[in-house]
C-alpha cells in the first residue's frame, strides 16, 4: 500500500496556488510547515489508509526536477469534476498536457486530462464512472 507520494518544488508560493487550485475540491486538506506543504485526505473506516501528498523542497538543496516517466493520479467523482479541475490548475500556473478527454488506448471508460504543475511535476485528473450523469461522449 502507498502511505505518501512527495514531489519536489523550489516556488512552494506557486506549488502552494496550483494545488490548492486542484486539492481541496478532491477532499485533500492542507497543512504547512517548515518542511513544506503536506495535503491529506481525512481518515476512512477501516484499515485501507490513502496516501498523503506531498510538495516539499529538495532535502539535497539541488534545484527539483519532475522525474521522466513520473505522474501522479488523482480520482475524481465525474468527467465533470475533472474538467473544472484541470481548468482550474491551468489558471493556477499548472501546464497542459492532455487536454480532458476519453483515450482509446486506455478502454472506453477511462476520462483523463494531465497536467504539470509549475515545476514540471506530471499530474493525472480522471474518471472512469461508467454512471457518470455528465458523462461526455
Amino acid at each position: 500500500m502507498i502511505a505518501y507520494v512527495t514531489v519536489g518544488a523550489d516556488d512552494l508560493d506557486a506549488a502552494r496556488a496550483f494545488y490548492c487550485a486542484v486539492l481541496p475540491a478532491l477532499g485533500y486538506g492542507l497543512s504547512e510547515g517548515p518542511e513544506g506543504l503536506s495535503f491529506a485526505l481525512p481518515p476512512g473506516e477501516g484499515p485501507q489508509a490513502l496516501p498523503d501528498f506531498y510538495v516539499k523542497p529538495t532535502f539535497d538543496g539541488c534545484p527539483a526536477s519532475a522525474g521522466n516517466g513520473a505522474m501522479v493520479a488523482f480520482e475524481a467523482r465525474d468527467q465533470a469534476q475533472v474538467r473544472r479541475l484541470h481548468a482550474a490548475g491551468l489558471a493556477a500556473g499548472g501546464q497542459d498536457e492532455g487536454a480532458p478527454g476519453f483515450r482509446a488506448a486506455y478502454g472506453p471508460r477511462f476520462y483523463v486530462g494531465y497536467l504539470r504543475d509549475p515545476q514540471g511535476n506530471k499530474l493525472a485528473l480522471f474518471s472512469s464512472n461508467p454512471a457518470d450523469p455528465a458523462r461526455d461522449g
